[in-house]
């Protein structure tokens, strides 16, 4: 069925025009044209690509851990897309195999039923470090093994990102993986900044929230933030909520290593009224704008990618065009999507995001179905 969108201002990943009529047929962009502005209704606002985020936990009260199934996935998309999140990754924290293979089975469900934009899944552990695991349960935490390779390059669960300790994995299965199409990112790290410069080289192509639960910028050792901002082909992602990272310290690593990728690390709360909510034993509470464990240590974020979109176009002075591109285009870039996602051009699914001139999202289409 074919559809047509009229909108006041559009940013098609490289400038903003104005009065420019979409089509739209299949789900995908067939053409963008002007159109007369006092001739046809049209709605104000500025369209964009939708927002991706390749890190959540959670949202709408459930955790993915705990929900490892379409109905879970269901939920926590459909809380996101509110944000304008139109792709995402179910992100499962550090756990037992068994629901690792409900995770994914979950996702491969997920991607046949078109589900919430789902675009594949994320796997933070557990091939991580005990000394950077913050609230990962310690007990999950293993070496890379055949059940857990055979697991990450399955065909059926769209694009893999694993989040693991190069100090626990080595470069040899790092290069395997990253062959496998998987995409490896380094977190919940203590490594030296010769291991992840090391890892890199090996295949790596990132690092799970910069800064946080990994070995930090030193005057005599760089660790694993001076890799990520001394090697410029690297990705990162940050979490832009101004609990996890301070934002002088997020415009200091944009300026030396642009590469950012806004990311949310959302947590059940997210898109719901919940305060609380259990987490391997652990009550997590928020807490002046924070998810806390009873320790006081932080336990993922409260942040969505709206308030992550503006949260950058304010605190590191970016235009918001280059912050819109940090939670689209860069993103697509990294997770190998570019040809279909990340900017409005015919060809490319029509994921958009309608915000105001405050960059609040006002209307949403996941390939071209209005979500909100």
């Amino acid at each position: 069925m074919k559809q047509q969108i009229c909108v006041e201002s559009l940013f098609n990943g490289v400038e903003i025009i104005t009065y420019q009529k979409l089509t739209i047929e299949q789900g995908v962009i067939q053409s963008i044209t002007p159109f007369d502005s006092t001739a046809e209704k049209y709605l104000p606002g500025t369209l964009a690509a939708g927002f991706i985020d390749i890190q959540v936990n959670g949202g709408g009260g459930v955790l993915f851990n705990d929900a490892t199934d379409i109905s879970g996935i269901t939920t926590i998309g459909e809380a996101h897309n509110l944000f304008g999140t139109t792709s995402w990754f179910p992100t499962l924290i550090t756990d037992h195999i068994n629901k690792m293979h409900r995770a994914a089975d979950a996702v491969s469900d997920a991607l046949k039923n078109n589900t919430t934009g789902v675009a594949g899944i994320h796997f933070e552990g557990p091939h991580i470090s005990t000394l950077k695991n913050g609230v990962h349960e310690q007990s999950h935490i293993r070496p890379l093994s055949e059940s857990e390779f055979s697991l990450y390059t399955r065909e059926d669960i769209g694009q893999v990102i694993v989040t693991l300790d190069a100090d626990r994995v080595s470069d040899r299965d790092i290069h395997r993986l990253s062959e496998q199409g998987v995409i490896v990112c380094q977190g919940h790290s203590n490594a030296s900044y010769a291991r992840a410069s090391s890892a890199l080289a090996a295949g790596a192509r990132g690092f799970t929230h910069l800064f946080n639960a990994m070995s930090q910028l030193n005057s005599r050792e760089p660790g694993m933030v001076g890799a990520a901002l001394n090697h410029p082909e690297s990705f990162y992602g940050i979490i832009l909520d101004g609990i996890h990272v301070h934002e002088a310290a997020a415009k200091i690593a944009y300026e030396a290593n642009p590469h950012l990728l806004l990311v949310t690390d959302a947590m059940p709360p997210v898109g719901s009224n919940q305060t609380e909510f259990h987490f391997f034993g652990e009550d997590i509470r928020v807490n002046n704008n924070r998810l806390i464990n009873a320790e006081g240590r932080l336990a993922g974020s409260l942040l969505n990618m709206n308030q992550a979109v503006m949260n950058c176009s304010q605190w590191l002075n970016l235009s918001v065009e280059k912050s819109l591109n940090l939670s689209s285009l860069q993103v697509a870039k990294f997770i190998n999507k570019v040809t279909e996602l990340g900017t409005i051009t015919p060809g490319k699914k029509a994921n958009l995001v309608l915000l105001d001139d405050q960059l609040q999202v006002q209307r949403c289409w996941i390939e071209g179905r209005k979500i909100r």
